[in-house]
């Protein structure tokens, strides 16, 4: 029988990453799919929801709670997956958050919007990765993935090729709809970590990656579905999918560097 890959999924209850593990349950090649979540209910209903729509798979998954702005958090799940398995052979950093809508609601200040919004965006994936990588080395195969977004392209941002809210009036503070400078700043940080930590494992046989799936119906940012729709949003089983392809090799040609579904490389 072949050995299963081990596949870990942070912030894999919702969204695209609910749709990741959809996406490897369906594949010809069986996995150990490790997914996570801030809580174990939510990671179960989950599961309980995934094994409905696949249930003839090859593949198993396994609940893996972990809160990736703790580093308390980080290490249980880390001894977790090593006392039971002793590799990963992918770490999937999907966990992410946008929190624009709570400081527009007055519910956080400004600096916490960017503080929050970065301990879990840059700081969280980072230290998750820090922590796995000794578990990720002893794959013979590691895969490192990072969901990164279209709108941390300094260059698109700088040329005007992405898409950006409107100009809004002169004057300041500006109180612009969807202004989500948090997410994107943060985003392009990732991209850094990404490059960095890609050019330390160089000897490794690490492949990494940044994905940038595009906009999709997520609830990212308390987004409602028909909202995101019509400002263009795709369904979020792209994202899944998407992941599931370049961990099953399609963007080995573009290791280090940024894909979007379409197989193209995005400007830093």
């Amino acid at each position: 029988m072949t050995e299963r890959s081990i596949v870990l999924i942070t912030g894999a209850n919702t969204g695209i990453g609910y749709q990741a593990v959809l996406a490897l349950l369906q594949s010809q090649k069986p996995y150990t799919i490790l997914l996570g979540s801030r809580s174990l209910e939510k990671a179960r209903a989950a599961i309980d929801s995934l094994e409905r729509e696949v249930p003839n798979t090859s593949s198993v998954i396994s609940a893996l709670v972990v809160d990736i702005v703790s580093d308390e958090s980080i290490q249980a799940a880390r001894k977790e997956i090593e006392d039971k398995w002793g590799r990963v052979d992918a770490l999937v950093n999907n966990a992410g958050a946008e929190f624009d809508w709570e400081y527009k609601a007055g519910k956080i200040t400004r600096r916490e919007l960017l503080n929050k919004t970065f301990d879990v965006n840059v700081s969280g994936a980072y230290m998750m990765t820090d922590y796995f990588l000794p578990l990720l080395l002893n794959s013979s195969d590691p895969r490192l993935i990072f969901i990164t977004s279209g709108q941390s392209s300094l260059k698109g941002f700088s040329e005007g090729t992405i898409r950006l809210p409107p100009h809004p009036p002169a004057g300041w503070p500006k109180n612009t709809p969807f202004d989500n400078t948090a997410y994107r700043v943060s985003k392009t940080a990732l991209n850094m970590a990404l490059l960095n930590l890609s050019r330390q494992l160089t000897n490794d046989n690490v492949k990494a990656w940044g994905l940038s799936p595009g906009l999709l119906k997520t609830g990212l940012g308390n987004v409602e579905p028909s909202i995101a729709e019509n400002m263009g949003a795709g369904d979020s089983s792209v994202g899944g999918i998407f992941i599931k392809e370049v961990l099953e090799g399609r963007e080995d040609h573009h290791v280090g560097r940024i894909v979007n579904p379409a197989g193209q490389v995005q400007d830093w």
